[in-house]
């Protein structure tokens, strides 16, 4: 898309979790789970985290997308994506802009998030945000649900 369609920011509702799953998809990188990113998943995020994930629209179409939440301490940035043809607009740093807004409105004030080594797109979008690779520690994840592939 050579001249990009102007594009704005609303809260995320488990109404566009449709349009927004199947941007998932298309997405390179994404790791999804068939619980957690369900939508009884998603909808239960979004319950305990109302104010903080956003959707990016150009007209009806959903092209981006962030999820944030915070367990009170720090705050988690979850599935950001911006459909292939809004790359290059400033969609991902707006959605990330409100992310980060609503979880100093909440009194975070330090935010984390996990990228796959392998996603080149992903990385390189955080890196140009500022935000700084960890390499102290070690991330761990354990099952608790074996049917959450």
């Amino acid at each position: 898309m050579d001249e990009k369609a102007p594009v704005a920011i609303r809260p995320f509702c488990i109404g566009h979790y449709h349009k927004a799953a199947a941007l998932w998809r298309r997405i390179p990188g994404m790791g999804l789970r068939s619980v957690d990113d369900s939508l009884q998943g998603i909808a239960r995020f979004l319950d305990r985290n109302p104010d903080t994930s956003f959707a990016a629209f150009s007209g009806d179409a959903l092209v981006g997308a962030i999820l944030c939440g915070h367990d009170g301490r720090r705050g988690y940035i979850y599935h950001t994506y911006v459909d292939p043809d809004f790359r290059g607009a400033s969609v991902g740093r707006l959605l990330c802009e409100y992310a980060l807004a609503a979880l100093k409105k909440e009194g975070i004030t330090r935010a984390a998030l996990v990228c796959f080594k392998d996603n080149d797109v992903g990385n390189g979008f955080w890196a140009a945000m500022g935000w700084q690779r960890r390499d102290d520690l070690f991330y761990y994840g354990y099952a608790l649900d074996d049917g959450n592939i």
